[in-house]
């Protein structure tokens, strides 16, 4: 019906295509993941680091379940977009259809990271710290006998060394689970910090290292890193 209404069709077969069937599908699963009421174990078995010994326990289904939930975060863009300025001012959505913008949440996300780029990506940055450390404890909690990752503090310890690229090598996750959280955190800093650096250095070189500046290639770093920045 919303459809219908946005798209001033009769019919709702009109207005609704493959892609749009396809997100509404995929989005009702998403919000369909939820733990199960009653108990269900399961047996979980992984290989302590260090001292490679096998580690076998029963394990609560509520942990395959309970993690994908963090899915739904998607609903806090959503709840941003509707509530922004520039998605319900009459004036501003005029203006935007006379030149041709969609004001969607990717538009909004990028005019906040404009307006005040420090808090979005302090708020980014603390949100996606407490996620990774708390799923690290829950993937970890039956196989640390030690209680190191297994703690909140503990897992905070080692996403944040994880996440800053240091590795220390004091704690290190005992399941898949919790490796593959560290790989993700890794990856996704390094991706990031490895783009920005190299457009720096190079606006770098060629602004100080050349006899004679190029401007075309200096605006062409610059804006491979501004991109570099909001990616």
């Amino acid at each position: 019906q919303l459809f219908m209404v946005d798209n001033g069709a009769d019919d709702w077969r009109i207005a609704m295509t493959y892609e749009r069937i396809f997100f509404i599908a995929l989005e009702l699963i998403v919000c369909a993941i939820h733990p199960i009421p009653g108990q269900y174990l399961f047996t979980w078995t992984a290989r302590l680091a260090f001292t490679y010994a096998a580690s076998v326990a029963d394990a609560d289904v509520d942990i395959i379940l309970s993690i994908p939930m963090f899915l739904r975060l998607y609903l806090i863009a959503r709840v941003m977009l509707l509530h922004s300025k520039l998605f319900t001012d009459a004036s501003s959505r005029s203006i935007g259809a006379l030149n041709k913008i969609n004001f969607n949440t990717r538009f909004v996300m990028k005019t906040l990271m404009t307006i005040c780029p420090g808090t979005v990506l302090l708020v980014f940055s603390i949100s996606s710290w407490i996620i990774a450390a708390w799923t690290v404890r829950v993937c970890e909690r039956y196989h640390d006998k030690q209680e190191v990752t297994s703690n909140f503090l503990g897992a905070m310890w080692l996403i944040s060394i994880t996440f800053l690229s240091i590795g220390y090598g004091d704690m290190v996750p005992h399941t898949y689970c919790g490796k593959g959280v560290c790989l993700l955190t890794g990856i996704m800093v390094k991706n990031a910090a490895a783009n920005v650096l190299r457009e720096t250095w190079l606006i770098y070189k060629h602004t100080k290292l050349v006899k004679k500046i190029d401007h075309a290639k200096v605006r062409k770093h610059q804006r491979k890193f501004l991109q570099a920045i909001h990616q």
